[in-house]
């Protein structure tokens, strides 16, 4: 039987970010949504998951929800059996992303947080695609539904986050590694990077997606998902038997 499954979010995202990988791996594996909402430092989220999640369980995120997953690995990675990694980024934010995330902070303070997501942060997401209408709109709700006192918590996160190519390098599970081929926001290359410095991974693009694959080409990541789950923890099984898998065109 596969390990329970947990999935978190990123920036501003709920469950239904995950929502056609929920529908599909549900009926075999325990699936639970965890929010990275709650504090102002990686660590902070981190610590409050650990409490309260099961005792081992395979862990993929997304976006910031895939730095968090980092941070849980490197507090426990006895717990972390297996670990997926999408359109995330391992290194400390800049000091120049950081500073320019202030303006937008004060945004949201001010009450225009749908604005700032329409004009500045969802179309972010499509990168050379066109995003569409209906995804846009999810992506909307789901950050109206979480409000501005989590934009500017998860904004904060964002800024103090710590590198975590080390932890990277130590991981000894099975790991996937996945992106849209048109990220522009946490490009491929950053993704084959990550690749390289985990010793049990597999990378996988998917062409036809920006920022959000799980919701671009849901299908694709759910089959890319479902093989990482199947796969035995020995070490270096898994990067072995996915030479078989590459995703369709």
């Amino acid at each position: 039987m596969n390990e329970p499954l947990v999935l978190l979010p990123g920036l501003m995202c709920d469950a239904r970010l995950f929502g056609p990988q929920i529908a599909e791996l549900s009926a075999d594996t325990a699936v639970t949504i965890a929010p990275v909402t709650q504090g102002e430092r990686i660590e902070e989220i981190a610590s409050g998951l650990l409490d309260q999640l099961p005792a081992r369980f395979a862990l993929a995120g997304a976006g910031l929800g895939g730095m968090v997953a980092m941070e849980l690995m490197r507090r426990a990675p006895d717990r972390v059996r297996r670990l997926a990694l999408i359109g995330t980024n391992p290194h400390a934010e800049t000091p120049q992303a950081a500073a320019a995330r202030e303006p937008l902070i004060v945004a949201a303070r001010s009450g225009r947080l749908r604005e700032i997501m329409q004009d500045q942060i969802i179309p972010r997401y499509a990168g050379g695609l066109e995003l569409d209408p209906e995804l846009a709109a999810l992506m909307l709700d789901m950050a109206e539904v979480s409000g501005a006192e989590v934009f500017l918590r998860q904004s904060r996160v964002l800024q103090r986050r710590r590198d975590q190519q080390r932890t990277l390098c130590q991981c000894k599970v099975p790991a996937l590694v996945l992106c849209g081929a048109q990220d522009a926001l946490f490009p491929v290359e950053r993704h084959s990077f990550m690749a390289e410095l985990i010793p049990n991974a597999q990378l996988v693009v998917l062409d036809g997606s920006g920022h959000l694959p799980t919701l671009e080409q849901p299908a694709e990541t759910t089959r890319a998902l479902r093989h990482w789950l199947s796969q035995p923890r020995t070490i270096g099984s898994f990067r072995q038997t996915a030479e078989s898998i590459r995703p369709s065109t």
